[in-house]
């Protein structure tokens, strides 16, 4: 049975008051809420094992190496890798989407094509307009439908010959819309053309199987997934991997240096130069070894309650409109209350201690699509309850008669 009093009591802030309220905490697409046992981890390195990895023959050293690469291979069993070096550990999606993006620069030739779809977050249109202004290539967009999905007919009419690289979101930072990928995947790889697949807001709420999806490259940040900030991965094939050069030079991504000519390592250094977040990577995967302790289809159709009681909620309330209304969704709600701007809405629920997320949610394209300027976004999580939605209801309630 999902006991979630049970999970509650795993994190610590849920038991904190906001504005002299408990809080309600519904932003989580922003980043998740984190368990002790995930908190324990980074105590527990810097307190036992703390040195830095791949490089000394010392104790610390070798304890604190195998407990990163320990970390690598449940990343890579996590996602159903082939093999553990096709994981590169980054600072999270942004920098992962930016090490494509520069890798592509050498590979890229004038007028070849980048696809990219009209629901993507800033982080996922901003390198690849980048990449097209250093290279020449075109940019394509796959237009959006008025419930929030993709038009997959529209976007087989953009893929061509041109087409090298096609970007999307699983779902929906914005809308919650769950993207239907694998048919993406398969319909770029008609044209020989690479997938790259971000994850960051599906990951908290779908397991991905990479090889069964066989995209090219599926990134993702841990601090959505219960994990520690400034942490994430990006899977990448083989072949793709080492067809791209180095994002950044430095040490631990070099085989030799000399001032005549430096050579590179093999996966996974060649793309994780310098020092990186050793507790951190340590600390996602123990998030994912507790969040698979629960159990992501258990965790899924939980948050579908949530999402489908929410929504019937918000319904009954005059003037409620919602955005993004795709059959297929995560646990995410944007939405407007006419002739109210979601700031005030989001400005004044805070005072009853309860966090939204208010603005166009770095989706501007998708705000513009809609003529709004922004919206206010109710995101669940496995540990949120009814009890908690029925508050947020009341709050609304009080604030659109407060702002009406």
């Amino acid at each position: 049975m999902f006991d979630v009093e049970k999970i509650r009591k795993d994190f610590p802030i849920l038991n904190r008051k906001v504005n002299g309220k408990p809080l309600v905490y519904f932003d989580n697409a922003a980043t998740s809420q984190k368990p002790q046992v995930m908190m324990d981890s980074i105590v527990d390195y810097y307190s036992n094992f703390n040195a830095n990895i791949h490089r000394g023959v010392h104790t610390l050293s070798q304890e604190a190496t195998n407990a990163y690469e320990e970390a690598r291979i449940k990343i890579q069993n996590h996602f159903n890798a082939a093999k553990s070096h096709e994981i590169i550990l980054t600072s999270g999606t942004t920098h992962s989407i930016n090490m494509v993006a520069s890798g592509f620069s050498s590979l890229l030739k004038h007028e070849d094509e980048v696809i990219v779809s009209a629901l993507e977050h800033h982080s996922n249109i901003v390198p690849w307009q980048m990449l097209c202004e250093r290279t020449g290539a075109v940019l394509k967009v796959i237009p959006m439908t008025l419930k929030g999905e993709l038009d997959i007919d529209a976007y087989g009419d953009l893929l061509s010959e041109k087409t090298k690289l096609v970007f999307v979101n699983h779902v929906s930072n914005a809308l919650g819309t769950v993207n239907p990928i694998k048919k993406i995947i398969d319909m770029a790889h008609d044209y020989a053309a690479a997938v790259l697949i971000d994850g960051a807001q599906a990951t908290p709420h779908i397991k991905p199987d990479v090889q069964e999806l066989d995209c090219e490259f599926y990134t993702c940040s841990a601090h959505k997934l219960c994990g520690p900030t400034g942490v994430g991965m990006i899977y990448g094939k083989e072949s793709w991997l080492n067809k791209l050069p180095p994002y950044q030079g430095g040490g631990e991504m070099i085989s030799e240096v000399t001032f005549e000519k430096t050579t590179y390592a093999e996966l996974p250094h060649k793309f994780e130069a310098g020092t990186p977040n050793i507790a951190g990577v340590i600390a996602f995967g123990v998030a994912l070894d507790y969040m698979n302790s629960i159990g992501f289809n258990q965790i899924a159709a939980y948050e579908n309650e949530l999402l489908h009681y929410a929504t019937n909620k918000l319904l009954e309330i005059d003037k409620m409109v919602l955005y993004g209304t795709s059959k297929e969704k995560t646990a995410v709600i944007s939405f407007n209350i006419e002739g109210i701007h979601p700031y005030d809405i989001g400005s004044i629920i805070d005072k009853l201690g309860i966090a939204v997320r208010t603005g166009h949610h770095c989706a501007q394209p998708i705000m513009d699509y809609y003529k709004i300027p922004g919206t206010v976004r109710a995101s669940f999580s496995f540990y949120n309850t009814k009890e908690e939605i029925d508050i947020f209801i009341e709050a609304l309630i009080r604030a659109k008669t407060m702002l009406s």
